[in-house]
């Protein structure tokens, strides 16, 4: 039994409109004339039987069932490049630019791209590392991984994708001699009270954690502050204090001896690392599969 398809090239010209809202656009895109485009698409509305898109003075717009039947295309088209990607390789040396925050790219993401890179060879990684995240621009970037509540205004609104790749909690850590100093049965009391270490941009985190566990000892008049996490980690390493850092961030120092959790208090909270794709760049088989692979490694 065959599949009950419309030709593949009235689909691709269907959802390359749909995501540019424009059939020049698709045209552009796919290497034909807007008319070619304007003839698959009819074509494809006369074979389906429905409107799928609205001709407006400036492009176009999506009917009900063009917006209802798009989703689907894509996922079809998207599934089909990841499969073939992924059983015959790149098409071709592919470049992925990805934009991340420096704490981020070095504590958790640079120790996993050795498998990324094993399993996609023919894929070459720019990796631009930041501070403070930029406006989200297609010519600079394919992907934008940032922190933050999510929103971000015309930057999430123009983001072709957007989507949260891991839940956050806060946790309170320092060197194992500060550890030592505080005492064996120290409270989240005696910590705040001590020396404290505050990422900037973040300094309202010790006493949202404080309001959370009912502490209400004041914090030192003074503190080491530090624009990332990773410089704040290294203070506490140091034994300069102590500081409230994301436990994904605060692992490999676990794990070498660095820095211990003299208390278990933890702060929960709405900041988050999100994946932005821009328009042009979110269905590049490349994305798909980075962005596939970043979402299970986490897990």
């Amino acid at each position: 039994m065959g599949y009950q398809l419309p030709p593949v090239a009235w689909l691709r010209a269907f959802e390359a409109a749909a995501r540019h809202s424009s059939f020049a656009a698709a045209a552009n895109e796919l290497n034909l004339t807007s008319a070619a485009i304007s003839h698959q698409i009819r074509s494809l509305e006369k074979r389906l039987g429905f409107g799928l898109f609205e001709r407006l003075p400036r492009g176009v717009r999506l009917t009900d069932m063009g917006a209802a039947y798009v989703p689907a295309v894509r996922r079809a088209f998207e599934d089909l490049s990841l499969a073939t990607m992924g059983i015959f390789g790149s098409l071709g040396e592919k470049t992925l630019r990805i934009r991340v925050p420096i704490s981020y790219a070095t504590l958790v993401l640079v120790p996993r791209l050795h498998e990324f890179r094993a399993a996609y060879p023919g894929i070459e990684l720019q990796l631009c590392t930041t501070i403070w995240g930029d406006g989200l621009n297609s010519e600079s970037v394919d992907i934008d991984i940032r922190y933050g509540d999510g929103n971000w205004g015309d930057q999430r609104i123009n983001a072709g994708r957007f989507e949260k790749i891991s839940d956050e909690r806060s946790i309170v850590v320092c060197s194992p001699d500060h550890a030592t100093q505080l005492g064996a049965g120290a409270t989240l009391s005696d910590v705040c009270e001590g020396a404290i270490i505050k990422i900037m941009g973040c300094e309202g985190m010790w006493s949202d954690l404080k309001k959370q566990h009912g502490v209400e000892v004041d914090e030192p008049s003074t503190a080491v502050k530090s624009d990332t996490s990773l410089v704040a980690l290294e203070y506490a390493a140091t034994g300069l204090g102590a500081v409230l850092v994301l436990d994904a961030f605060a692992r490999p120092y676990f794990a070498s001896g660095r820095l211990v959790q003299p208390v278990e208090a933890s702060l929960g909270g709405n900041q988050a690392h999100y994946v932005l794709c821009p328009p042009d760049s979110e269905h590049a088989p490349e994305v798909l599969l980075f962005t596939e692979w970043l979402l299970d490694s986490l897990r």
